[in-house]
């Protein structure tokens, strides 16, 4: 059976023909000027006169040739075009390769790599370089601290795949005798400021996506941040985005909805994205220690939100660090992976404008009819939800959270993955949302 031809190929097979017998016509003509019988100055036709007159012709043809070929080209262009859209009304979108000019036109974003003395930072990049798309849209920059020199070989057998830069200051940082302890953190904070520097005034790049060397991403790591990247850009209440859900353990997240997105109020960090105009804000007051929970600060969020999944795109796997394992037992090392590519940059992902967000949220969490923590444990509740559980307090938010199984701990008010002080989760395949009553304004830094 003969397949049917699309109108594209009929198009471009008549202009061909078009074409040549365009030349055939060219080359049969008479020379308008007689040149070829014309005689030379003895009154007799000369072989030169006759091989110059036959050059100019054949540079006239070929000059009318190209003018030809250009207005053809122009035609098929229209053609393809028209095709394009009526294929697309139709509800089919043909892949078609990208330009050079179109590839060139996409925004570079960096994945910069805070390394320090774990040679299972090759874990690490061995997944970058698995799931990068492109090498020019995303080069990786690693940054390396404390001098390591078996994590500095690692690094550096990558060889022209990434951009090693090592940090120079490794000296002790001088802190106050009670934080002792906590010379790593100050030493963190310090690297951190450096390195950011180092992207953004050195490499003069435009935004970036922070990834410690304890981070495995997911297949789709990349095309979440190419899919969010202008929605940051563009929205002046954000202020990153990340790839992690705090509350992201397995049966805690929807796996049916591994597309789904949320704005937060919490700063989560692991594998996150900013941009350059939100390091100029944050870079001259950087803290000496700390600088995450610094992030977490009314002072330096004022009132934004970050865009975080329903399933993580990062996991940790790093369990020895600064913070001895802080939260990694109990949680981290049970944070679910996604592993279903989901192409966000096909997606509508116009839900997340704030206006628009909002109201979706209210309707959506204060619709839901209010359970205690036992109804949701004695599984009498049908269907999947929602169910709202409500606190009033930091102390009902955290006793409930932990009956819950979500984590319980608020930083400046806000609690892991909280959204208007909001917390949604699956609990037994039910959706919950974890919420302060309706009217709620603002958090309490002192809810801490």
């Amino acid at each position: 059976m003969l397949r049917k031809r699309s109108p594209l190929v009929i198009c471009g097979a008549l202009i061909f023909v078009v074409n040549v017998f365009f030349i055939f016509v060219l080359m049969r003509r008479p020379s308008t000027q007689g040149a070829l019988d014309s005689p030379d100055e003895s009154g007799k036709t000369g072989d030169g006169g006759k091989f110059g007159n036959i050059m100019n012709e054949v540079m006239r043809v070929a000059n009318a040739f190209e003018a030809e070929l250009e207005s053809q080209k122009k035609i098929l262009m229209q053609i393809q075009g028209h095709w394009a859209v009526w294929e697309n009304k139709g509800g089919v979108t043909a892949a078609k390769p990208k330009s050079q000019a179109e590839h060139s036109a996409l925004a570079v974003i960096p994945i910069l790599v805070i390394a320090c003395n774990r040679v299972t930072v090759k874990r690490c990049l061995d997944k970058l370089i698995e799931h990068r798309p492109s090498a020019e849209l995303y080069p990786i920059i690693v940054s390396q601290d404390c001098g390591h020199a078996e994590t500095s070989d690692v690094i550096a057998s990558y060889g022209s795949q990434l951009t090693h830069i090592k940090q120079p200051d490794l000296s002790d940082v001088s802190v106050p005798s009670q934080h002792k302890k906590f010379q790593g953190y100050y030493k963190i904070s310090r690297h951190y400021r450096w390195a950011l520097n180092q992207v953004f005034n050195t490499f003069s790049y435009s935004s970036v996506v922070v990834v410690e060397d304890d981070l495995e991403v997911s297949p789709d790591f990349f095309e979440y941040f190419r899919a969010v990247h202008p929605i940051l850009q563009s929205d002046p209440t954000l202020w990153c985005v990340s790839a992690w859900n705090d509350n992201g353990r397995e049966g805690f997240v929807d796996p049916g909805k591994a597309n789904l997105l949320y704005r937060t109020d919490f700063f989560p960090g692991l594998g996150w994205m900013l941009t350059k105009d939100l390091w100029a804000e944050l870079e001259p007051k950087w803290p000496s220690s700390f600088w995450d929970d610094w992030m977490r600060h009314p002072d330096q969020r004022r009132d934004r939100s970050c865009i975080r999944p329903e399933i993580s795109r990062t996991l940790t796997f790093g369990r020895k660090g600064v913070s001895l394992g802080q939260f990694y037992d109990k949680y981290l090392r049970f944070i679910k992976l996604n592993s279903e590519f989901v192409p966000f940059t096909k997606m509508d992902l116009s839900y997340l404008e704030k206006k628009k967000y909002d109201e979706s949220f209210e309707r959506e969490v204060y619709g839901a009819p209010v359970v205690t923590v036992e109804d949701l444990q004695s599984g009498k509740l049908s269907g999947s939800g929602p169910f709202r559980v409500q606190y009033s307090s930091p102390d009902s938010f955290k006793t409930q959270a932990r009956s819950l199984g979500v984590m319980d701990d608020l930083k400046s008010g806000v609690p892991r993955a909280g959204y208007r002080g909001v917390v949604s989760f699956l609990l037994r395949g039910k959706r919950v949302y974890l919420a302060p009553p309706a009217g709620w304004s603002q958090y309490d830094p002192s809810w801490s």
